[in-house]
């Protein structure tokens, strides 16, 4: 991004929405003391509210603030994208099938939950391909990835291929004979994990307890079931893979408990986005992406009280659960069941 697009950017979102893209801004409002600057509304407009004593203090006009700011931004910008900084992502929006432009700029921090929702085949898949690629307006969306409010040039996007994102697809096929301890013990030492042991066991631990089916350490990874396998890559997602971005394609038909994943996810300060059609875990993300014909076709934040039924989606969840574990072991469905 360039100055004249930075300056485009502050002269339209509020301060709040520029800190929460680059927190590093509030280094430059301490600077020229500006801690308490409005931050409901776009820059020039917070400077007018600044006493002139302020500003003469530093020597400078309302208009001089504002250029070094974008300068400032453009500078941090060029130096700090990196992996070992990441957190947030922007989604420029693109085009849909039918070539309709989207008009849409989403930007995700670390820690926050997105999901993706709409009918079967309308466009969630293609949406996590192109944060994977980190699209540059080169694919067929025509959207754009940002790293840290930055673009990201061909350089970044080969350095970055397979560092920035971890992909948990809808099917899991293991070719290695290995069990699942030797299987976690590769990546921990492929990875240069410390105590590799402990990282182990607690991914072994995390992974029985998001299986709806327990396992040993001497289970060979070709003999897991689907919900085993992708309980598994969860936890070895969660305690050793360094990739801030966690995209994961319809994880609710994999037998495992899939919201406490998300969690989990999520508490490592990864950028998490689901692809769903579950509504439990459409509902327990902190903003969904509706798609529709291909495109985003709007951004809802989850209210206060959608937030409410999740306690009673979890309840419907759980009977359906004990219902599918009955079927499982043999047992009739009575109406005396479905009462409890």
């Amino acid at each position: 991004m360039t100055t004249p697009d930075f300056m485009k950017t502050i002269n339209s979102q509020t301060m709040a929405a520029v800190i929460q893209q680059y927190p590093i801004a509030m280094d430059f409002l301490a600077n020229y003391r500006l801690n308490d600057i409005l931050k409901d509304r776009p820059l020039p407009k917070a400077l007018d509210q600044v006493e002139d004593e302020i500003l003469e203090e530093f020597g400078l006009e309302r208009d001089d603030i504002v250029q070094n700011f974008c300068m400032f931004l453009e500078t941090f910008s060029q130096t700090e994208t990196s992996l070992d900084s990441v957190w947030s992502i922007t989604i420029n929006g693109g085009v849909n099938k039918l070539k309709e432009p989207e008009n849409i700029s989403l930007t995700i921090s670390a820690g926050e939950i997105i999901s993706i929702v709409g009918p079967t085949g309308s466009g969630k898949s293609r949406l996590l391909n192109d944060i994977e690629c980190l699209a540059q307006g080169d694919t067929p969306t025509q959207r754009q990835i940002m790293v840290n409010g930055a673009e990201i040039d061909d350089l970044q996007r080969f350095e970055m291929d397979g560092k920035l994102v971890a992909q948990l697809s809808q099917n899991m096929n293991f070719v290695m004979d290995l069990t699942a301890r030797e299987f976690l013990e590769m990546h921990a030492k492929s990875r240069l994990t410390a105590n590799v042991d402990e990282v182990v066991e607690k991914c072994f631990q995390c992974a029985n307890e998001l299986a709806g089916e327990k396992f040993s350490e001497d289970t060979k990874v070709t003999q897991l079931s689907g919900g085993q396998s992708r309980a598994l890559m969860i936890a070895d997602t969660a305690y050793m893979s360094e990739s801030p971005i966690v995209l994961i394609d319809e994880i609710e038909n994999a037998g495992i408990d899939r919201r406490q994943a998300v969690l989990l996810l999520a508490k490592k300060e990864k950028i998490i986005l689901v692809s769903t059609h579950d509504p439990l875990l459409a509902l327990s993300a902190d903003k969904r992406i509706v798609i529709k014909n291909g495109g985003i076709y709007k951004i809802i934040v989850t209210s206060e009280a959608e937030k409410r039924n999740l306690a009673a989606i979890e309840k419907f969840d759980s009977t359906l659960l004990m219902l599918r574990n009955s079927l499982r072991t043999g047992e009739l469905i009575t109406e005396e069941l479905l009462e409890l």
